[in-house]
């Protein structure tokens, strides 16, 4: 428009110097025609595009911002990946079974003797006959000797018993174990549990086997006038390198045991049954919780909007020169018009 209009005012001069001309001290004023009185003033096309300048600088702003935010959303993707690779989330699944594998039970009763062993069902234990009398051992038992691993001094006894297997029908192992005497003012015997009576069966070095046990296993006491029930529950862990180490949690209770035997005795009675807890095989691993994949995709979305956010910068900025230079070159043909 202002080029029509600078035109029109060249091819009809007389007309020109027979109308009313304006002249504005600002450097974009032009000379409009009286007859004209349609066409827009100049104010208002350079309030248009101060208004379009102004709203192409604020834009920009905002795309840098965007920017800006985008570059944080990758540094701060980037973080949380690498502390979730450095700090995996624990993961436990349940597996139900209907039979264990046959866990193997190590008394180290010192001087106290073993006087009976049976495997009852359904939590159903008969009242003793004979208590402190010498009666059945219908468990598989072997004893072994071996050396103490901590010492590699000490002589160790233990003897050790196939626990519980069928866990439908809550079968459950009972012992009794007899005391004669004691120098102490407490009597307890230890235990120790390990995963598999089978393993250790088959073990051509049994000592070496037990060293192994009592090294990565915890041992536990039950003590003498007492009845303790132990139900168990195994726990199997997944290590990084792949390898799977077992270990037991047992919830124990304690019945106080009334000796009715007529005549007082000094001697010590312990009985310890054994159970499982539940049919459920508890497994723990360590899991990342980071997927690279997602990550990867997260930074290729936010790449592209970086690269989309440029590529409109860089030509924003061009249409705002070239808005500019248009603008000053007709202001300075429309000044050299005047002069």
């Amino acid at each position: 428009q202002l080029s029509e209009d600078v035109e029109r005012v060249s091819e009809n001069p007389t007309e020109e110097r027979e109308g009313e001309m304006e002249v504005h001290e600002d450097s974009s004023s032009v000379i409009l025609p009286d007859g004209e009185l349609g066409t827009t003033t100049p104010s208002l096309r350079f309030s248009k595009t101060c208004l379009k300048n102004v709203f192409s600088v604020i834009l920009l702003f905002i795309y840098l911002l965007l920017m800006a935010v985008a570059v944080f959303l990758v540094y701060q993707t980037i973080s949380d990946f690498r502390e979730k690779l450095k700090h995996p989330v624990m993961s436990v699944t349940y597996k139900e079974v209907s039979f264990y594998d046959a866990p193997g039970i190590a008394f180290y009763p010192g001087k106290a003797r073993l006087l009976s062993c049976k495997h009852h069902y359904y939590d159903h234990i008969p009242p003793l006959i004979n208590p402190g009398q010498p009666g059945d051992i219908e468990c598989t038992t072997q004893r072994i000797n071996y050396t103490d691993p901590f010492t590699n001094e000490t002589m160790k006894y233990a003897l050790v018993v196939q626990g519980p297997r069928d866990v439908k029908k809550r079968e459950l192992v009972f012992l009794q174990f007899h005391l004669n005497e004691t120098d102490q003012d407490f009597s307890a015997i230890d235990y120790l549990l390990f995963s598999s009576f089978q393993e250790f069966v088959s073990s051509p070095e049994k000592a070496k086997f037990m060293k192994d046990c009592e090294s990565s296993y915890s041992s536990w006491k039950f003590s003498g006038g007492f009845r303790t029930w132990v139900k168990m529950s195994l726990v199997k862990t997944k290590e990084e390198d792949g390898s799977e180490t077992v270990e037991f949690k047992q919830e124990t209770s304690v019945v106080n045991y009334i000796d009715q035997r007529t005549n007082p005795r000094s001697d010590q009675l312990f009985f310890v049954v054994f159970e499982w807890k539940d049919p459920f095989i508890q497994t723990v691993q360590d899991i990342i919780t980071a997927n690279p994949w997602n990550m990867i995709a997260l930074l290729c979305g936010i790449f592209l909007a970086l690269f989309k956010a440029a590529d409109f910068a860089k030509l924003s900025v061009k249409w705002m020169i070239k808005i500019r230079r248009r603008h000053l070159k007709r202001t300075r043909q429309v000044t050299n018009h005047i002069s």
